[in-house]
C-alpha cells in the first residue's frame, strides 16, 4: 500500500514561492511502516496518475480554489482502485461534497496530525470510516513537518507554523471558524529545530504561516486584566511570553535567515512587539487593512482598524523598524464608491507598503459573508453550468463570475476593471524602482523588481483578467521569472548547523 498526498492546482509552474506545509505534515503523521510517501505538490507539475495503483492512498487536500482540481484527480484516483481521503478547510466546511464529486471514500475535518494514521490503518483493513474526526489540537501535539522529503530547488520560501487560530472575527475570513478563537501556540523549541532544519537544507526565507502572529494584543491584556478571575490574564500573558521567547530564539538563527509573517494592524500599537519582531528578522508581514474607510472597515468587521492618514501613519510604524507590509485591500464592499479604488491606491502609496494585493469581494463558505449571501439568494439562486453561484468553486473556471454579490452603486464589470487598474498603478515599473530601494544593492533591486512582477503575474492577470490571452501570458511570464528567482532566494546548503543554546 503506497501513500499519495496531493495538493491540487489547474496550473503548474515548475517552481513556486511556498513550500504547502500541510503536505510535509502528514508525510510526518504517516506510519513508518507504509515508507516514505509520495508527495505531489501540483503548482509544480501535475500527478502521474501511472503511479497510482489499486490498494494505495491518496490524501487529497483541497480549500475552496482548488477543490474542483481535486475532485477530478480524487475521481481518476478512485477508478484506479485507490483509496481516496480528503481533507483541509473545505472539506471541514463541506464534509459531503468530496464523496457527491470527488470519489471520496473518507474525509478528515479538522486537523490532520493525529488522525491521519487511524485513516490509514483503516485503509489497510479494507474498511475506512466516512468521517474521521481531527478536531483543534493543542500547540504540544502539532507535528514537525518531514523536510527531509522536499524537492530540491523548488522554492523561494519555507514555511513554519507557529501558531493556529485567530481571536478577530472578519465577516469575509473563515479561520476563525474552522482554525477556532483561541490560539494554539506551538513551543518555541519545535519551532527553532524546524527552522533549523530548514537552514541545514539552504534555506534563507521562510514564512511563518500563521494565522495570526499576533494573537494577543495589548488590549486584549488590558481587558483580562479588569477582570477579577486573573486566569484569563494569565493564559493571555503566557502565549504573549512565548512569542517573544520565540522572537529571542529566532534572533541567534544565522544572519542570513529572514522571516515573513501574516498578523493584523495592531500590533503598530505594541513597540516592544515590532522591536522584538526586527530583532528576530521578521522583515515583512501581510497585514489586512481591507479598507482604507471608516464605512468600509465596519462592513466587514474590522473596525478595529484604522482609516484615512491615522491608517497610513500606523503603517508606517512597521516600516520604521524594517518590516516591510504586504498590504491587503478588499474592494467591492458595499460602502464602496468609484472613488474608493483611487483613494486606496493612494493610500498605499502614502504608507509606503512594499508591496499590496487588491482583491474583489468574494464569498466563501465559512464566512459570515458567505452566510449572509446564500440566505439573500436561496428563493432565486442563478445556476451557471447547471450549478447554483453558491457553489462556485464547483462551475469551471473560465465560466465563474468576478463579482457575486450585487452592489448599490457599481456593476460587476466596473468593479472588476477599477480593480485592475488599481493592480495596473500600483505595480507600474516606476513605482515598483522607487519602492525598490528599501535594499541596498542593485541585485537585491533587480530581485525585487522581479518579485513585485511575479507577485502582479500571478494574483492580478490570472486572477481577475477576464481575457484569456492576458491569462496565459501571465502564466508564461510566472513561469519564466520563478526559476531565476528561486535561485537568487537560495543560501547554501549548512548541514552542520545547530540549534541555538
Amino acid at each position: 500500500m503506497r501513500i499519495h498526498l496531493i495538493n491540487p492546482s489547474d496550473v503548474s509552474f515548475g517552481a513556486a514561492v511556498i513550500t504547502p506545509r500541510w503536505l510535509y505534515v502528514l508525510a510526518a503523521a504517516t506510519p513508518a511502516e507504509y515508507g516514505d510517501p509520495q508527495v505531489i505538490d501540483e503548482t509544480l507539475e501535475q500527478i502521474d496518475l501511472a503511479t497510482v495503483g489499486p490498494g494505495d492512498v491518496i490524501g487529497i487536500g483541497i480549500h475552496t480554489l482548488n477543490a474542483l482540481r481535486g475532485y477530478e484527480v480524487g475521481r481518476a484516483a478512485r477508478a484506479r482502485g485507490a483509496y481516496v481521503i480528503y481533507g483541509g478547510i473545505h472539506s471541514t466546511l463541506f464534509p459531503d461534497e468530496p464523496f457527491e464529486h470527488g470519489g471520496a471514500h473518507a474525509v478528515v475535518k479538522g486537523d490532520g496530525d493525529r488522525v491521519w494514521p487511524l485513516a490509514l490503518n483503516d485503509c489497510k483493513l479494507g474498511a475506512p470510516k466516512r468521517v474521521y474526526e481531527g478536531g483543534k489540537i493543542e500547540g504540544d501535539s502539532m507535528l514537525q513537518a518531514r523536510w527531509d522529503l522536499l524537492p530540491r530547488d523548488k522554492y523561494m520560501i519555507a514555511s513554519v507554523q507557529t501558531v493556529r487560530g485567530c481571536p478577530k472575527h472578519c465577516s469575509f475570513c473563515s479561520v476563525w471558524r474552522t482554525d477556532g478563537q483561541k490560539p494554539r501556540v506551538r513551543a518555541s523549541d519545535a519551532v527553532i529545530e524546524e527552522l533549523v532544519q530548514l537552514r541545514r537544507l539552504g534555506f534563507r526565507f521562510v514564512a511563518l504561516a500563521d494565522d495570526n502572529f499576533y494573537p494577543v494584543t495589548l488590549e486584549d491584556l488590558r481587558m483580562a486584566d479588569r477582570r477579577a478571575d486573573k486566569s484569563n490574564y494569565h493564559r493571555l500573558k503566557a502565549i504573549r511570553d512565548e512569542r517573544f521567547e520565540l522572537m529571542e530564539q529566532m534572533s541567534k538563527l544565522p544572519k542570513d535567515m529572514n522571516f515573513f509573517t501574516q498578523i493584523t494592524m495592531e500590533a503598530a500599537e505594541d513597540p516592544e512587539y515590532l522591536d522584538a519582531m526586527a530583532k528576530a528578522r521578521i522583515r515583512g508581514a501581510l497585514v489586512g487593512i481591507e479598507s482604507v474607510t471608516p464605512e468600509g472597515l465596519k462592513d466587514v468587521y474590522k473596525d478595529f482598524n484604522l482609516a484615512g492618514d491615522a491608517l497610513a501613519e500606523r503603517l508606517q510604524e512597521f516600516k520604521k523598524r524594517g518590516v516591510h507590509v504586504l498590504g491587503s485591500f478588499i474592494f467591492g464592499l458595499p460602502s464602496d464608491k468609484p472613488a474608493t479604488f483611487e483613494a486606496t491606491a493612494a493610500l498605499a502609496q502614502q504608507a509606503n507598503v512594499t508591496l499590496a494585493q487588491f482583491v474583489m469581494l468574494t464569498p466563501f463558505p465559512g464566512t459570515l459573508d458567505f452566510q449572509k449571501w446564500e440566505a439573500s439568494v436561496a428563493d432565486d439562486v442563478q445556476k451557471i453550468d447547471g450549478v447554483p453561484v453558491t457553489r462556485h468553486w464547483l462551475i469551471p473556471k473560465h465560466l465563474r463570475p468576478k463579482v457575486y454579490t450585487p452592489h448599490p452603486v457599481m456593476s460587476p464589470e466596473e468593479i472588476r476593471q477599477r480593480t485592475q487598474g488599481v493592480w495596473d498603478e500600483f505595480y507600474r515599473l516606476p513605482l515598483v524602482w522607487q519602492r525598490a530601494k528599501c535594499v541596498k544593492s542593485l541585485k537585491s533591486r533587480l530581485a525585487f523588481v522581479m518579485i513585485s512582477k511575479l507577485y502582479r503575474q500571478m494574483y492580478a492577470n490570472t486572477g481577475i483578467s477576464t481575457d484569456s490571452a492576458r491569462s496565459n501570458q501571465a502564466h508564461r511570464m510566472t513561469r519564466l521569472l520563478a526559476r531565476p528567482l528561486v535561485k537568487l532566494f537560495a543560501g547554501s546548503p549548512m548541514p552542520q548547523l545547530q540549534v541555538p543554546a
